[in-house]
């Protein structure tokens, strides 16, 4: 079966025309079928439409995603009222256990996603697993930092990950490799991608998969969510009555 890959962090400025345009064409080049440049600020639908219309010329599919880092799990509710009907994907950035335990639980969040290499920072434990377990809360590892790292923190952070997998599989927690870059020259092949996910304890199989079906049943799903016609989880509106 032929896969579909998907980088959800392509971390390029929106606003830089430019060097996104170079982005977009060097990942389809590469092979993805579907990326996301994420929005950190407030979303702009002409920035959107722009980045839509750059991605079918070269024949990608792009999926809006919002990033935010909150300070506490009050400005978490606020973030995710206003933003879970406006994109397809949002991901958590998590600096503290607070906002870790509420995001893992919280059924709005579709990712979460730890940047700090000192693992007293990394929060995905046993509790966290089941949370997102419970709620289908994925969890994200950017491979830039493997890139870039060199020595003992590269070290420590592969030790973090390999923990941390132990856990995404014991409770089923899906895992999205996604690369986190904002330069071509750090962009990676899907394939190779995924094989940098052997050194943290990926299979070849839960590899894949996490460039492949794990980001693209994120989209989906959210994308039938905010769909019109939907009602509720396999419940559709395919006709509208007329009342007499």
């Amino acid at each position: 079966m032929k896969r579909t890959f998907v980088d959800l962090h392509l971390r390029v400025n929106p606003k830089d025309t430019q060097a996104t345009r170079r982005v977009i064409e060097k990942a389809a080049k590469l092979g993805y079928t579907a990326i996301s440049i994420p929005f950190c600020g407030q979303l702009e639908e002409d920035q959107t439409r722009a980045l839509k219309a750059t991605c079918v010329e070269v024949g990608l599919d792009f999926v809006v995603r919002a990033d935010f880092k909150p300070r506490n799990q009050e400005d978490l509710m606020r973030f995710l009222r206003k933003a879970r009907r406006k994109v397809e994907v949002i991901c958590i950035f998590c600096d503290n256990k607070e906002i870790a335990r509420q995001a893992a639980k919280d059924h709005r969040v579709d990712l979460i996603n730890f940047q700090s290499i000192d693992y007293r920072k990394r929060f995905f434990d046993g509790a966290e697993a089941e949370l997102a377990s419970c709620s289908q809360t994925a969890l994200e590892v950017n491979i830039k930092p493997l890139l870039m790292l060199e020595g003992p923190p590269r070290v420590r952070l592969l030790s973090s990950l390999r923990r941390e997998v132990v856990l995404a599989r014991e409770f089923r927690v899906p895992v999205v490799l996604s690369s986190g870059v904002c330069e071509t020259s750090l962009m990676r092949m899907p394939r190779d991608m995924a094989s940098l996910a052997y050194l943290f304890g990926l299979n070849e199989t839960e590899a894949l998969d996490a460039v492949s079906s794990n980001p693209m049943a994120i989209v989906q799903r959210n994308r039938e969510k905010l769909d019109a016609a939907f009602v509720a989880p396999g419940i559709r509106l395919v006709k509208e009555g007329k009342q007499d």
